[in-house]
């Protein structure tokens, strides 16, 4: 199995930015890619970006621009930077870790980490 904390959420302003981590541990050698999601309150999970174990980024097209995501694969961990924040991106923002176990492909979630844009 694999655990995934996240860190760095809070309280920003609108054009602010923020940076947020997440740590992965336990069975480590089977994660094949993590990534970001979001939820906002009365809205379905959206996927913001995703990246490899060679570092390859995928951004959903609604989020390219000002989010980065990156990884460290010698501390396990995932970042998104997020510049020119905007109301409309208060959410719970969760790592997610898709991990391969033997023959059976898993997905993994963190407990989500809250980011509030507001004045």
């Amino acid at each position: 199995q694999v655990q995934l904390v996240e860190s760095g959420g809070g309280l920003v302003q609108p054009g602010g930015s923020l940076r947020l981590s997440c740590a992965a541990s336990g069975s480590i050698l089977s994660i094949r890619a993590m990534a970001w999601h979001r939820q906002s309150p009365g809205k379905a999970r959206e996927m913001i970006a995703s990246i490899s174990n060679d570092g390859n980024a995928v951004y959903a097209d609604s989020m390219k621009g000002r989010f980065t995501i990156s990884r460290d694969n010698a501390k396990n961990m995932v970042s998104l930077q997020m510049v020119e924040l905007k109301p409309e991106d208060t959410a719970v923002y969760y790592c997610y870790s898709r991990a391969v176990e033997g023959d059976v492909s898993r997905g993994y979630w963190g407990q989500g980490t809250q980011v509030t844009v507001s004045t």
